[in-house]
């Protein structure tokens, strides 16, 4: 049996294997794949930045409350898509290149960000305007869905032995970096135009930007040197990707990787989207000081993932996915617990930043272990199939969990649900052999 067929790694030829990127390809390709991704979660985030602005143009009830949660279950279906799309895309990448991938996926981030800034409203063609609004949501989800799989491969691949944890993690960095644009122009537009422009058309604003912005980036990633894993792979003949090779050929690491995502997913929902939501329901604190605890944590996680990224590349994946979800087991519940009641905002913040530096180890390094876990010619697939389904059923419900235990009074319920959810992460990553040592990027 051969080792395509078998599933192991296909090596090509020494000969084929490409010589190291000069710093200039290696800095091209990594800002082409970082910028590529803070657009896209841009436009992501700016649906649910400016929902309440569009809402009404949409859905004509005179009920704001009904109108937000029209307009929530429209971004709900968007990110019901994601696994369609890490599947998807995950396999395009494998079969036709990282590149093709990655600018496929920002084109499809352009169409549902111009198609929302140009829409009509109800006024205009009834109940048309929402239908094409879930459309152009849907193909957002799409999007977004193929894009982590496309990235996190790409600048692994590309990325560099030496620096392989630190570059990748700028994937993460440009998430984030995506989430606080999409509010820091809300803030903006909110400050530049009076609030009734805003309500009737200034909303589109963001959507246009959002649109011109993945214009530039396609135009770059058409231009982006092709990974050297998968040259290798289409010049050794190896298999073309299929979604059963995650199954039959690599159980293991496609168990692995979701079981490391449903803890690390879980917890960097816990830790930062629901934490807004904790601070004014559970805490006390108003919403505009909640907006800026946690918008001031983000801001610090920014810089701590490289950080991260780096010590990766000295101690391993491994140590880095054990601090985290061993940290996260043991302190989830007393910090949260803290937070809920605590009255100033230093203090919250404070104990925020401790909850950023324990998801850091994880996100950090999320990219690049995935990567490492499988040969080239399913890479993509590999990496993008088994991180949606688990964001999808942990990381997507974490809110909803949340408020379901504290609807039901027993908020602490869900610190023990995290930090268990955590536990089984914990032994999946001291299980996993680190795969900074045993990396299946063959190339540089």
């Amino acid at each position: 049996m051969t080792a395509t067929e078998t599933g192991a790694d296909s090596q090509a030829p020494p000969g084929l294997l490409a010589p190291g990127l000069t710093p200039l390809q290696r800095l091209k390709a990594i800002a082409g794949g970082s910028a590529g991704n803070l657009v896209e979660w841009y436009d992501w985030f700016a649906y649910s930045s400016f929902a309440l602005y569009f809402a009404p143009h949409f859905f004509p009830s005179g009920d704001p409350t009904s109108q937000l949660l029209q307009a929530a279950a429209v971004f709900a279906i968007g990110f019901l898509a994601r696994p369609l799309g890490a599947w998807l895309m995950g396999l395009y990448a494998d079969r036709a290149g990282r590149k093709a991938a990655l600018s496929l996926s920002v084109a499809m981030m352009c169409a549902g960000s111009a198609i929302i800034a140009i829409i009509p409203d109800y006024a205009m063609i009834g109940v048309a305007a929402p239908a094409i609004l879930l459309m152009a949501r849907l193909l957002q989800g799409l999007s977004v869905g193929g894009e982590y799989g496309a990235s996190a491969t790409y600048l692994s691949e590309m990325a560099g032995k030496a620096r392989r944890g630190f570059w990748s993690s700028f994937q993460f960095v440009t998430l984030i970096s995506g989430q606080l644009l999409a509010l820091g122009i809300l803030i903006l537009l909110q400050r530049l135009m009076p609030t009734e422009d805003l309500e009737a058309w200034g909303w589109r604003i963001p959507f246009v930007f959002g649109a011109l912005l993945a214009v530039v980036v396609f135009w770059i990633r058409r231009g982006l040197e092709e990974s050297a894993s998968f040259q290798n792979a289409q010049a050794s003949g190896a298999e073309r990707a299929r979604t059963m090779m995650l199954f039959t050929h690599h159980p293991w690491e496609t168990a692995a990787i979701f079981l490391l995502t449903a803890g690390g997913s879980l917890a960097f929902y816990a830790y930062t989207t629901y934490m807004q939501k904790f601070l004014v329901n559970t805490t006390g604190f108003s919403k505009e000081t909640a907006t800026n605890i946690t918008a001031g944590a983000l801001v610090v996680y920014l810089f701590i993932l490289p950080l991260f990224g780096w010590l990766s590349d000295k101690w391993g994946r491994r140590t880095n996915l054990a601090f985290t979800f061993g940290a996260g087991m043991l302190l989830t519940y007393p910090i949260m617990t803290a937070m809920a009641g605590v009255t100033e905002p230093l203090m919250a913040f404070a104990l925020m930043v401790v909850l950023i530096v324990i998801i850091a180890g994880y996100t950090s390094v999320s990219a690049v272990t995935k990567a490492e876990l499988f040969p080239a010619h399913v890479r993509a697939l590999g990496v993008a199939l088994p991180y949606a389904m688990a964001n999808a059923v942990f990381g997507g419900t974490a809110e909803a969990v949340a408020l379901g235990f504290k609807g039901q009074g027993v908020e602490s319920a869900f610190y023990i649900y995290v930090s268990a959810i955590m536990g089984v992460a914990l032994i999946t990553s001291l299980l996993l052999r680190d795969s900074r040592q045993h990396s299946r990027i063959l190339e540089d």
